[in-house]
């Protein structure tokens, strides 16, 4: 089982940044696939980024490409995602996931995802 906890989220001004981070639990971190999922009031969770394991591959939703970056420490066991020159549209609880360690590429599918974080609030006002 794997315990995941996101933080980083907040209340900022449109074309700011945050940056997220998910901490997970256990040895194994390093084998497990990461992704950063968002889910907006009254809209279904969408994915947003992925890494592998070793964070050679990365996958982005097009609305994010060249201004969130996806990355991973495995010797701290954090996966994190900078959000730069930010939108209204991003606003939404963003969560973190790991597969179990079978994928072997990141995927975009939530429910290839087993483990989840509890999520953090990202606002972003105009």
């Amino acid at each position: 089982q794997v315990q995941l906890v996101e933080s980083g989220g907040g209340l900022v001004q449109a074309v700011g940044s945050l940056r997220l981070s998910c901490v997970g639990s256990g040895r194994t971190f390093s084998t497990y696939t990461m992704g950063w999922f968002r889910q907006a009031p009254g809209k279904e969770r969408e994915f947003v980024a992925a890494i592998g394991r070793i964070g050679f591959n990365k996958y982005y939703k097009d609305s994010v490409k060249g201004r969130f970056t996806i990355s991973r420490d495995n010797a701290k066991n954090t996966v994190y995602l900078q959000m730069n020159s930010l939108k209204p549209e991003d606003t939404a609880v963003y969560y973190c996931a790991s597969d179990r360690g079978t994928l072997t590429i990141p995927a975009r599918v939530p429910s290839l995802y087993a483990y989840w974080g509890q999520g953090t609030q990202v606002t972003v006002s105009s």
